[in-house]
């Protein structure tokens, strides 16, 4: 009884495997948020130099544009980066917990088995 008492102690998940990764999540949603506003400040400022120089700031624009939208980019791309290492930590912990698992039934079996010897 108390062997089975064991084993179901060792199948239970420790609290550390199931922390979150609430701050990657955070600066995550900051990436994407900030690369959201740099496109509405993109759109603000195309129509705040076109009522305001008309056809002559087209030029001027245009390098502002691309370089915006290419920093927006950016900024959405590492909040996706962010988001896939929450993904591989998640991903190592669970095979941190199997490895465990693993290595707790063969230490068992091997007990187990030099005392049928």
């Amino acid at each position: 009884m108390h062997e089975g008492e064991l084993r179901a102690h060792e199948e239970e998940v420790r609290g550390e495997d199931l922390e979150p990764y609430v701050t990657l999540r955070y600066i995550a949603r900051l990436f994407k948020v900030l690369a959201a506003l740099m496109v509405v400040m993109l759109v603000g400022e195309i129509v705040s130099g076109l009522v305001a120089a008309g056809q002559a700031a087209l030029t001027t624009l245009l390098g502002e544009a691309t370089r915006l939208l290419v920093l927006a980019g950016l900024m959405w791309g590492g909040g996706d980066i962010t988001l896939l290492l929450v993904d591989a930590g998640h991903d190592l912990r669970v095979a941190r917990i199997l490895l465990g698992r693993i290595n707790n039934e063969l230490h068992r079996q091997d007990e187990s088995g030099k005392r049928a010897a």
